[in-house]
């Protein structure tokens, strides 16, 4: 038996630039000269015969989800390290008066560890298949400061990615619920690329009525678009409004990426409120409620989607049939993805990744299959919590 016998949680900053906060909360945007302190978590779980599981958040990281993780690790302490449908029952059931997210990067640690046991990457260890993975760019919000500020600044940065060999490109628009103006970003992008590119479209819950999230949906059909994912103010949790959406345009909306777990996922797809399934396996607890997820979308025929970038997203997605797009989020002209630079084997999520052939690569190493910068995550540290 692998024991836990403590867990790290590291909380540290580094600086993004050219990048500024939109509105309230996590939204962010482009500005020129601008630049935002961004606060990522580092995880370390440690087993007494000397094995270490380790995991840096992406989009995921949020004082929510760090309170949620600090709630959950002692729970995990002289527990099998390998044991981990046991401990993912468990956590789920000490979550449930919350949203769960602070379960998914102590999963992936979990996971981590087991591969560096085996000597196997987490691919391997789920059957994963797939060694590239088609991926998109997924725009930041636009803005009114010379990045995406207009539909023709959305459609030259498209045919930027297109350049570097994306073939997919997902439009994130301005956040401010004006639909006449996404509706002509979205026909204006499809004329200009949809003939070479995959087109999706995310408002990110910020159309304010149905009437709006129906008008763009029409906009969607007009030009093409592969997907519409949670047009509006609902927080996409409504099954209802939804499944009457789906009933008035052709696009087929995905949604439930802001519906944690893998019974109300079933719920919203039973009560017809999508038509593919959204995953993400740092929202919903780690890679082993991913794949629940994924093989829950396969049980009733649908494709699913896994939401955002990192190396626990690329081994999920090596291991799912039912997976079209891994998602660069987030991209833009003159700003790089939000991630954070603590790779030292060359592993990226900037808009450099994609290969010639529309791709990103599995990591192949054991475990993640990547490595992290200690000494840059600890001098940058502001926070620290052990677990003993």
């Amino acid at each position: 038996m692998s024991k836990i016998h403590s867990i790290e949680i590291v909380d540290f900053t580094f600086n993004a630039p050219n990048i500024e906060r939109v509105g309230f909360g996590q939204m962010v945007g482009f500005k020129r000269g601008s630049s935002i302190e961004v606060v990522k978590n580092a995880i370390v779980i440690a087993t007494d015969d000397g094995l270490r599981g380790e995991y840096v958040t992406n989009w995921g990281a949020s004082p929510a989800t760090r309170g949620e993780m600090e709630m959950l690790a002692p729970f995990m302490l002289g527990r099998d390290a390998m044991a981990r449908e046991g401990l993912f029952d468990d956590l789920k059931r000490e979550a449930r008066q919350w949203s769960g997210m602070g379960h998914g990067p102590l999963d992936i640690a979990l996971w981590d560890l087991a591969g560096k046991k085996y000597g196997a990457s987490v691919s391997e260890l789920l059957g994963g298949y797939r060694t590239r993975l088609p991926v998109y760019a997924s725009t930041y919000l636009g803005d009114s400061q010379g990045g995406l500020d207009s539909k023709e600044a959305y459609a030259t940065f498209a045919e930027q990615c297109y350049d570097l060999g994306f073939r997919a490109y997902k439009i994130h628009g301005w956040n401010d619920g004006d639909a006449r103006r996404e509706a002509e970003n979205v026909l204006h992008v499809a004329k200009q690329v949809g003939d070479r590119m995959t087109l999706m479209l995310d408002p990110g819950c910020q159309l304010r009525k149905f009437s709006d999230a129906l008008h763009v949906g029409r906009a969607c059909d007009e030009g093409n678009y592969f997907w519409y994912e949670d047009p509006f103010r609902d927080a996409g949790k409504s099954a209802f409004a939804h499944k009457k959406l789906r009933e008035m345009i052709r696009t087929p909306l995905l949604i439930t990426e802001y519906v944690r777990g893998i019974e109300p996922k079933a719920d919203f797809i039973v009560a017809g409120g999508t038509d593919y399934v959204r995953v993400d396996p740092e929202y919903d607890h780690g890679i082993t409620g991913a794949m629940k997820i994924a093989h829950l979308a396969e049980a009733f025929g649908l494709d699913c989607e896994v939401h955002a970038c990192g190396p626990a997203h690329r081994h999920v997605m090596s291991a799912m049939r039912n997976s079209n797009f891994y998602e660069l989020a987030l991209v833009g002209p003159d700003c790089p993805n939000m991630v954070a630079p603590v790779y030292t084997n060359g592993y990226t999520d900037q808009l450099d990744c994609c290969g010639t052939d529309g791709c990103v690569e599995v990591p192949r190493g054991p475990g993640l299959g990547v490595t992290y910068d200690w000494d840059y995550i600890r001098r940058h540290a502001v926070a620290t919590r052990t677990f003993k």
